[in-house]
């Protein structure tokens, strides 16, 4: 039975992803064992680790100079680990207010320093992104959220700030081609878009590290992590491995440019319809929306009832938008096929036709 999966996290994975690793819980490369029972020092799992860092970078197209870990905490505990290892101790930094998860940046940021919030849109409840004020010249680096995943809006290219950039692509990391020279830092929770819950991506310029004056505790000082090759303690075996299989067809299919087209083709399909259709409007401005989420609501709620049975029946699953948004939310991360958004344009447009 096929299932359009729009949910907003966890994600989709690809079906062949799915398939290898469920063998792998099963019996992993003919040792007679688990791949969630080996030892993460094996040179079995080593070799897994070690895959997906060097095709991160590869498939991102890293400087040389980055290093990247897969670690745990997700990016929560990014955003107090990325500021911790970047912002000094009479520093400053700049934040973009665009959403919920980079309100909760803030404030962890705020425990460590000076914190200059340059934009926000919280005002008319994160429906687009905020236009910022260019940061202080001694400002250390700018964190923004490139993907709200709540509110469907999305930075349609790498903010110019004039400083190094820091950001959280949690839910657009591996979707979209940019350029990592101008971060010192980009972090990313495994679950919207590259694999299961369980790990992050820590993508970090190295030259950039360790000039904070403050110490820092090992487990979140991102050069200790290096240091152990990303094994400093236990790993999250399962998520990173998961992870990897999805490095892995990301690059069968053609790497991220084919990714980001794909997405756009994707995109392009739902907003032409929540635009067209005389039921339904976005929640978010039309230069700021997200090619990963769509956030909609119906203009009548008198059909929503209607609606939420014909989607169903349709076997569209996760549609439901957030609470601090309503309505709906169609995510479309790397895996989701064109034919699922083609499903929920056809439900959309069979709805206008009842009348």
């Amino acid at each position: 039975m096929k299932i359009h999966n729009f949910s907003a996290g966890p994600c989709i994975l690809p079906p062949e992803v799915l398939n290898e690793a469920a063998a792998a819980v099963g019996e992993f490369n003919g040792l007679g064992l688990s791949l969630i029972e080996i030892s993460h020092r094996s040179k079995d799992f080593v070799a897994v680790m070690e895959e997906a860092r060097e095709l991160t970078k590869e498939l991102l197209h890293l400087p040389d100079r980055f290093d990247v870990l897969f670690l745990q905490g997700g990016a929560s505990l990014g955003f107090y680990t990325a500021a911790i290892n970047l912002l000094p101790t009479e520093g400053r930094a700049a934040y973009v207010d665009s959403g919920t998860w980079s309100a909760k940046a803030i404030k962890e940021a705020e425990l460590l320093g000076k914190i200059d919030v340059v934009g926000s849109s919280k005002a008319s409840n994160y429906d687009r992104i905020p236009t910022f004020s260019a940061p202080p010249k001694e400002t250390s680096f700018m964190h923004y959220t490139s993907n709200n995943t709540i509110f469907g809006t999305q930075f349609a290219s790498t903010p110019d700030a004039g400083v190094p950039l820091v950001a959280d692509m949690s839910s657009d990391i591996f979707s979209r081609t940019f350029d990592a020279n101008l971060f010192h830092l980009f972090y990313a929770g495994a679950q919207k878009n590259m694999g299961p819950a369980g790990t992050v991506m820590y993508a970090f310029d190295k030259e950039a590290m360790s000039q904070t004056g403050r110490a820092i505790p090992s487990y979140l000082d991102l050069t200790v992590h290096a240091g152990k090759d990303s094994m400093f303690n236990t790993p999250p075996v399962f998520s990173v491995f998961v992870t990897l299989l999805t490095l892995r067809w990301i690059k069968a299919n053609g790497g991220v440019a084919v990714m980001q087209k794909r997405n756009e083709a994707k995109s392009s399909l739902i907003y032409t319809e929540i635009d067209r259709n005389p039921l339904f409007e976005g929640h978010a401005h039309v230069d700021s929306r997200s090619h990963m989420n769509a956030t909609f609501r119906l203009l009548d709620e008198s059909k929503t009832e209607r609606f939420d049975t014909m989607w169903k029946s349709a076997k569209i699953s996760g549609l439901k938008g957030h609470r601090s948004v309503g309505g709906y939310r169609a995510s479309m991360y790397n895996a989701l096929p064109l034919e699922s958004v083609q499903t929920l344009v056809d439900v959309m447009q069979a709805l206008e036709h009842e009348g």
